[in-house]
């Protein structure tokens, strides 16, 4: 129990100050919400990476890990869950693109339940490990095609999408409660930007937001 107490607290480059620096600089990045800052602050986010780059898991850079995928630097992942809160208290949620799971336990944090979609089985497996190594039971993991989402557990309050599709999946349209918002990048290459989906009792609103870049959305499982 020591041991993971030491590992969650870190040193150096990977503690709570450094995690706390990283949260002034998202404040400074124009990051308001509150409760989002809090949840960025409490979770370890060198937990969820490759031991080699924890001296950078507070940078604000994304860093591979591996599968040709990434962790999205600090200041996307606070500005998507800023998006999709809005100022309001979550009930249930959906990720598409688990990834290493910073993002699920980021969530788990501002949501009562957090329901979370990957493709590559080895990395969910890494995820789940985290997840539970840091007490986290509120979320639940499948290996899936994020596509087509999470039927049975829908209608989600919020829904973040971490990877770029050239159009919003029609699947995750209809798995949006009416008053819930979506975050995903549309596009593709150098040409993505951050759409936000608004479910109303009329139908959807779109609204294109900032550039970003994201490893593509792919189909079926591995």
């Amino acid at each position: 129990m020591a041991d993971l107490t030491a590992r969650h607290s870190g040193i150096g480059m990977t503690s709570q100050r450094t995690r706390s620096r990283m949260v002034e600089r998202l404040r400074g990045q124009g990051i308001r919400d509150e409760v989002v800052l809090s949840a960025m602050n409490s979770v370890p986010r060198h937990i969820f990476v490759d031991e080699a780059l924890a001296s950078r898991a507070y940078d604000d850079v994304s860093l591979p890990i591996g599968f040709g995928q990434t962790i999205s630097n600090p200041q996307i992942v606070a500005r998507m869950l800023e998006l999709v809160r809005s100022g309001r208290d979550l009930g249930k949620v959906l990720e598409i693109g688990t990834g290493c799971g910073y993002q699920a336990a980021l969530f788990s944090k501002i949501a009562r339940e957090v329901y979370s979609v990957e493709r590559i089985a080895p990395l969910l497996a890494k995820a789940r490990s985290a997840l539970r190594e840091l007490g986290i039971y509120n979320a639940r993991l499948r290996h899936a095609d994020g596509n087509l989402g999470c039927r049975d557990a829908a209608p989600f309050d919020g829904i973040v999408v971490a990877a770029a599709s050239g159009e919003v999946p029609k699947a995750l349209l209809g798995q949006l409660a009416i008053g819930g918002r979506m975050v995903l990048p549309l596009g593709g290459g150098g040409d993505q930007q951050l759409c936000l989906v608004e479910r109303t009792e009329q139908g959807y609103v779109e609204h294109l937001l900032d550039k970003v870049k994201f490893v593509p959305m792919l189909t079926g499982i591995n």
